[in-house]
Formats: structure tokens, C-alpha cells, sequence
């Protein structure tokens, strides 16, 4: 994907020490290099040391007038996360024994591919989640995301009893689906 006007304003507002700017990618691209890095024999503690680095590089980018950003921001943290993490782990060694070769690390595009589209699908959930209405939207919360029980469900939402606060989330889910796929289809 090709860069847009609005990520070389980001950038540019990298390389004027912006806090929000800076702040705006991290929040957006962190998630995805702790993804790659735990998922090749690292740690979280490494994910951050390799994604502060990264950081660090594009700031120093940023500042460069030599420098032109020609993709994403998103595409160019993940490339120098991808190298520094490779070669980190090079250099202790680990290399050989735990990541038996380079064919094996997901390519860049087709990890940022699966990343998209799931974040495409959880938005797509949120926004079906919006349009489903109450008591679906607490029901279904309460359960999946709280992690209540059918018995504090039914207590809560008055129903009867646990077979009906059940019988009620069955029906929400099925109208939750058909939203989702719905708006799933369309996009």
C-alpha cells in the first residue's frame, strides 16, 4: 500500500518531536511487533527493547532530510523490527538452534496482510456490537468480555433463571452474526 499524505504528516510530526504523533504510532504498531518477536522465540521484554529501537530509527529517519519514507509506517517498523530481531538473534546464537531457518519467519507483507484483515474483522465486530442494541450488547459483554457466568447473568439482567439469561444470549448471538456478516460482506 502506498503511502498517504496523512503518514507523512505523522511523519514529519515524528521528526518535530511531537509526543502525539509519537504516541499515536506506537499505539497502533506496538501490538503487532510483540505479535512477531514473542512469535519467533522472544520475550515481551524484547519486543519492547526491539520495537524502541525501531523507533528510535525512525525518529532519526524522520529528522533526515536525505531520508524519503516510500510505504507505510507501519510496513517500514516492522521491516527494521524484522531485521534487528534477526540479527539479535544471530547473535546469541539462538539462531541455530530455536529458528531452523529464515523460511520459516512469516514475509513482511503477508504477516501485515493477516494483521489488516484481522483488525479489519475485529472493527467490524465492533461496529456490529454498536448496532445490536441493549440488552444483546451488556449481555454479550458481561459474558465474553467479564467472563460472568449464567447465573450472575440472569441475576443481573433479572432473568428467571441461567436457561433463559442462555436461551437470550443464543438469540443475541444470532442476531450479532447476521450484523457482522452483513457488514462483513460489504467491506
Amino acid at each position: 500500500m502506498a503511502i498517504t499524505e496523512q503518514e507523512k504528516e505523522v511523519f514529519r510530526s515524528i521528526g518535530n518531536n511531537e509526543k502525539g504523533a509519537i504516541e499515536a504510532v506506537y499505539k497502533e504498531n506496538y501490538s503487532l511487533i510483540q505479535h512477531f518477536v514473542i512469535s519467533n522465540n522472544g520475550t515481551e521484554d524484547d519486543a519492547r527493547d526491539i520495537f524502541q529501537e525501531a523507533m528510535m530509527v525512525l525518529y532519526e529517519k524522520s529528522r533526515s532530510p536525505e531520508f524519503e519514507l516510500t510505504c507505510q509506517i507501519r510496513t517500514y517498523l516492522y521491516s527494521v523490527c524484522r531485521r534487528l530481531w534477526l540479527k539479535k538473534l544471530q547473535y546469541s546464537r539462538r539462531m541455530e538452534s530455536q529458528v531452523e531457518n529464515y523460511d520459516k519467519i512469516v514475509a513482511v507483507e503477508e504477516d501485515l496482510e493477516q494483521h489488516d484483515k484481522l483488525t479489519q474483522q475485529y472493527l467490524t465486530m465492533r461496529t456490529a456490537m454498536g448496532k445490536i442494541g441493549e440488552p444483546c450488547k451488556s449481555l454479550i459483554e458481561a459474558f465474553y468480555v467479564h467472563r460472568k457466568n449464567m447465573h450472575e447473568i440472569a441475576s443481573f439482567f433479572g432473568y428467571t433463571n441461567a436457561d433463559n439469561a442462555k436461551n437470550q444470549k443464543y438469540k443475541c448471538l444470532v442476531r450479532l452474526k447476521k450484523l457482522f456478516f452483513a457488514q462483513y460482506k460489504n467491506n
